[in-house]
């Protein structure tokens, strides 16, 4: 009687395996090039980087194991990017809770960009328009810089500079006015918010003062919605890039 031959199996990882290794693979990579630490601070990042831990077959495996850096005494998380992130991203959460009220009103606007923290402010709260003359009478204009004033003496900014940028629309200034051009109208502006900061008890010797005109829009100019959210004074807590 003849044996039937039992039929072995392949050896190895099945060919499937390959092509679905490959597609994981440029997944993973794909995702880690859209992935940015732009927008995460020192914390996050540390949360990120411990689901790695213990991932590593050979020494060196787990990433934040103590090299060459430490032994020069920095480590990744105390490089100076990673201490200005944590600031500042501690920074634009105080300012959201201090100015959640005006926040919700659309008076006062938060957000980090290349320069660092920026608070702007509605021109049309602060100033009649074509007016450089800042509205101090108005409670709601006076409380928000108070509550600026009080945000840059904080003790988490004893150590940076800060920039007042006056921006205007496209509408042309009157030339028989107190302003020839919207650049002299912009400069002002941002000098007078500053003016009334010093009064509310800033150093003053952390300040630098620009007017940009109209030629950082933040909106189209042709419609009044877009004008009035270009009319802005914007207070910039700069990061070290932008001194």
């Amino acid at each position: 009687m003849l044996r039937r031959k039992e039929k072995k199996c392949d050896e190895g990882t099945p060919d499937w395996m390959v092509t679905y290794g490959d597609m994981t693979t440029l997944l993973l990579t794909f995702f880690i090039m859209m992935f940015t630490t732009a927008e995460i601070d020192g914390y996050e990042l540390r949360m990120i980087l411990a689901a790695f831990q213990g991932l590593g077959t050979m020494q060196g495996g787990t990433t934040l194991q103590a090299g060459k850096l430490a032994e020069l005494g920095n480590t990744v998380m105390k490089l100076p990017s990673m201490e200005s992130g944590r600031l500042l991203d501690k920074a634009r959460r105080k300012a959201v809770s201090l100015f959640e009220p005006e926040l919700r009103t659309k008076k006062v606007r938060v957000k980090e960009d290349e320069r660092g923290l920026v608070i702007t402010l509605t021109g049309d709260t602060f100033f009649k328009p074509a007016s450089a003359e800042v509205q101090i009478d108005d409670n709601t204009t006076r409380s928000i810089l108070q509550k600026v004033a009080g945000l840059l003496r904080s003790e988490d900014f004893k150590d940076r500079k800060f920039r007042i940028e006056g921006h205007t629309d496209s509408r042309p200034t009157d030339p028989d006015g107190p302003f020839s051009t919207n650049w002299e109208l912009s400069t002002a502006r941002a000098t007078n918010v500053l003016r009334y900061l010093i009064d509310f008890d800033v150093n003053e010797k952390q300040f630098q003062v620009s007017g940009f005109a109209d030629t950082v829009p933040l909106a189209s100019n042709d419609t009044e919605e877009g004008r009035a959210y270009n009319r802005r004074v914007d207070i910039v807590v700069l990061t070290e890039g932008h001194l």
